[in-house]
Protein backbone atom coordinates (compact mmCIF):
# COMPACT_ATOMS: atom_id res chain seq x y z
CA UNK A 1 0.00 0.00 0.00
CA UNK A 2 2.78 2.58 1.07
CA UNK A 3 4.51 1.59 -2.52
CA UNK A 4 1.19 2.47 -4.55
CA UNK A 5 0.72 5.70 -2.30
CA UNK A 6 4.38 6.73 -2.88
CA UNK A 7 3.78 6.43 -6.80
CA UNK A 8 0.20 8.83 -6.12
CA UNK A 9 2.10 11.18 -4.43
CA UNK A 10 5.07 11.40 -6.70
CA UNK A 11 2.17 11.74 -9.83
CA UNK A 12 0.42 14.42 -7.70
CA UNK A 13 2.40 16.07 -5.51
CA UNK A 14 -0.93 16.29 -3.38
CA UNK A 15 -0.75 13.79 -0.27
CA UNK A 16 -4.59 14.09 -0.31
CA UNK A 17 -4.94 13.60 -3.74
CA UNK A 18 -2.53 10.83 -3.68
CA UNK A 19 -4.37 9.13 -0.53
CA UNK A 20 -7.52 9.47 -2.53
CA UNK A 21 -5.84 7.31 -5.43
CA UNK A 22 -4.51 4.91 -3.34
CA UNK A 23 -8.00 3.99 -2.33
CA UNK A 24 -9.42 4.07 -5.53
CA UNK A 25 -6.70 1.84 -6.41
CA UNK A 26 -7.49 -1.26 -4.03
CA UNK A 27 -11.27 -0.58 -4.43
CA UNK A 28 -10.98 -1.16 -8.40
CA UNK A 29 -8.35 -4.36 -7.45
CA UNK A 30 -10.93 -5.21 -5.10
CA UNK A 31 -13.94 -5.84 -6.98
CA UNK A 32 -11.87 -6.82 -10.07
CA UNK A 33 -10.19 -9.45 -8.05
CA UNK A 34 -12.26 -12.34 -9.08
CA UNK A 35 -10.79 -11.46 -12.96
CA UNK A 36 -7.27 -12.04 -11.70
CA UNK A 37 -5.17 -14.85 -13.03
CA UNK A 38 -1.62 -15.46 -12.25
CA UNK A 39 0.61 -15.11 -14.93
CA UNK A 40 4.16 -15.82 -15.32
CA UNK A 41 6.83 -16.35 -12.69
CA UNK A 42 4.71 -15.72 -9.21
CA UNK A 43 1.80 -14.70 -7.60
CA UNK A 44 3.41 -12.16 -5.95
CA UNK A 45 5.73 -10.24 -8.71
CA UNK A 46 2.40 -10.50 -11.26
CA UNK A 47 -0.03 -9.34 -8.64
CA UNK A 48 2.08 -6.27 -7.95
CA UNK A 49 2.28 -5.48 -11.46
CA UNK A 50 -1.02 -6.08 -11.67
CA UNK A 51 -1.85 -3.41 -8.55
CA UNK A 52 0.79 -1.13 -10.16
CA UNK A 53 -1.26 -1.13 -13.83
CA UNK A 54 -4.64 -0.30 -12.12
CA UNK A 55 -2.92 2.59 -9.84
CA UNK A 56 -1.19 3.95 -12.90
CA UNK A 57 -4.79 3.78 -14.98
CA UNK A 58 -6.42 5.30 -11.78
CA UNK A 59 -3.92 8.27 -12.26
CA UNK A 60 -4.36 8.87 -15.67
CA UNK A 61 -8.02 9.29 -15.02
CA UNK A 62 -7.15 11.98 -11.98
CA UNK A 63 -4.87 13.82 -14.68
CA UNK A 64 -7.94 13.57 -17.27
CA UNK A 65 -10.68 15.33 -14.56
CA UNK A 66 -7.80 17.68 -13.21
CA UNK A 67 -7.48 18.66 -16.73
CA UNK A 68 -11.12 19.25 -17.16
CA UNK A 69 -11.83 20.61 -13.73
CA UNK A 70 -8.81 22.87 -12.78
CA UNK A 71 -8.34 24.05 -8.95
CA UNK A 72 -6.20 26.35 -8.16
CA UNK A 73 -3.22 24.60 -5.45
CA UNK A 74 -3.15 25.67 -1.57
CA UNK A 75 0.52 26.62 -0.81
CA UNK A 76 1.32 24.49 1.47
CA UNK A 77 2.96 25.89 4.83
CA UNK A 78 6.75 26.50 4.86
CA UNK A 79 8.64 25.08 7.54
CA UNK A 80 8.69 27.25 10.45
CA UNK A 81 11.66 25.86 12.19
CA UNK A 82 15.17 27.16 12.01
CA UNK A 83 17.68 24.95 10.40
CA UNK A 84 21.23 24.39 11.89
CA UNK A 85 22.56 25.61 8.54
CA UNK A 86 20.97 27.83 6.87
CA UNK A 87 23.41 28.08 3.64
CA UNK A 88 23.79 24.16 3.77
CA UNK A 89 19.70 23.45 4.03
CA UNK A 90 18.95 26.22 1.35
CA UNK A 91 21.28 24.89 -0.96
CA UNK A 92 20.22 21.16 -0.58
CA UNK A 93 16.74 22.34 -1.15
CA UNK A 94 17.24 24.51 -3.82
CA UNK A 95 19.28 21.52 -5.67
CA UNK A 96 16.09 19.12 -4.37
CA UNK A 97 13.54 21.53 -5.90
CA UNK A 98 16.05 21.87 -9.52
CA UNK A 99 15.62 17.92 -9.76
CA UNK A 100 12.35 17.37 -8.33
CA UNK A 101 11.36 20.05 -11.46
CA UNK A 102 13.54 18.56 -13.78
CA UNK A 103 11.78 14.90 -13.18
CA UNK A 104 8.28 17.02 -13.43
CA UNK A 105 9.23 18.39 -16.58
CA UNK A 106 9.78 15.16 -17.96
CA UNK A 107 7.28 13.92 -20.60
CA UNK A 108 4.33 11.17 -18.57
CA UNK A 109 5.96 8.01 -19.72
CA UNK A 110 9.56 8.80 -18.66
CA UNK A 111 8.66 10.63 -15.39
CA UNK A 112 6.84 7.63 -14.46
CA UNK A 113 9.70 4.75 -15.32
CA UNK A 114 11.66 7.06 -13.40
CA UNK A 115 9.45 6.99 -10.19
CA UNK A 116 8.58 3.31 -10.63
CA UNK A 117 12.24 2.57 -10.62
CA UNK A 118 13.81 4.74 -8.28
CA UNK A 119 10.88 5.78 -5.48
CA UNK A 120 9.00 2.45 -5.95
CA UNK A 121 12.38 0.35 -6.32
CA UNK A 122 11.01 -1.76 -9.05
CA UNK A 123 12.96 -4.11 -11.77
CA UNK A 124 13.36 -2.93 -15.33
CA UNK A 125 11.50 -6.30 -16.22
CA UNK A 126 8.65 -4.97 -13.40
CA UNK A 127 8.07 -1.75 -14.99
CA UNK A 128 8.00 -3.08 -18.56
CA UNK A 129 5.31 -5.46 -17.22
CA UNK A 130 3.30 -2.17 -16.43
CA UNK A 131 3.83 -0.10 -19.11
CA UNK A 132 3.21 -2.81 -21.52
CA UNK A 133 7.18 -2.43 -22.50
CA UNK A 134 10.14 -4.51 -23.18
CA UNK A 135 12.97 -4.25 -20.43
CA UNK A 136 15.13 -3.02 -22.93
CA UNK A 137 12.83 -0.12 -24.00
CA UNK A 138 12.36 0.27 -20.57
CA UNK A 139 16.31 0.51 -19.69
CA UNK A 140 16.62 3.22 -22.62
CA UNK A 141 13.46 5.42 -21.38
CA UNK A 142 15.42 5.54 -17.78
CA UNK A 143 18.56 6.29 -19.68
CA UNK A 144 16.92 8.92 -21.68
CA UNK A 145 15.13 10.33 -18.73
CA UNK A 146 18.45 10.70 -16.63
CA UNK A 147 19.87 12.76 -18.76
CA UNK A 148 17.50 14.91 -19.63
CA UNK A 149 17.26 15.72 -15.34
CA UNK A 150 21.15 16.01 -15.17
CA UNK A 151 21.29 18.06 -18.16
CA UNK A 152 17.91 20.40 -16.74
CA UNK A 153 19.08 20.65 -13.41
CA UNK A 154 22.02 21.83 -13.76
CA UNK A 155 22.50 25.50 -12.57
Amino acid sequence: MAQIYSLALYETRDPHVAEDITAMTFLKALAALPRFREQGEGLESTFKVWLYAIARNVISNERRRHRRHPEDPIELALDLRAPDDPAATAETRLEARRALAAVMELPPERRQAVVLRFVNELSAREIGEIMGKSEGAVRVLIHRALVSVRRRSEP
